[in-house]
């Protein structure tokens, strides 16, 4: 049974998981699944929730891709966990998604204006 505060979540669309997890890793810092889910999560207002099943399977669908680089390390709460980085590809394709965002968006903003 869904929580009143599911009620609030929506699901990420298709396409777009990338250009989260880029945006997110972005600012030059290494962090783990976990630190990124949440960092989507917070960012939107609790709106935006990403789940295991989809962000493990796409960090490593990134990393063949060489978007990202990972290694292993231990959380503050002594855990081990695989961290996350953006490498020079990964900004370039950070670029690309944006791009690629914006021209979708626009597109949209254009047809609900529209009708």
């Amino acid at each position: 049974m869904l929580g009143s505060h599911d009620l609030h979540r929506d699901d990420i669309p298709p396409g777009i998981l990338y250009l989260l997890i880029l945006k997110t890793l972005a600012p030059a810092r290494e962090l783990h699944g976990y630190e990124i889910a949440n960092s989507i999560q917070r960012i939107s207002d609790d709106v935006l929730e990403v789940e295991e099943g989809s962000l493990y399977p796409a960090l490593q669908r990134m990393l063949i891709k060489g978007w990202v680089t990972a290694k292993w390390g231990t959380t503050a709460g002594n855990r081990r966990a695989r961290y996350y980085q953006l490498t020079t590809a990964g900004r370039k394709q950070l670029g690309v998604e944006m791009s690629q965002f914006e021209r979708v968006i626009g597109a949209i903003t254009r047809v609900i204006e529209a009708v």
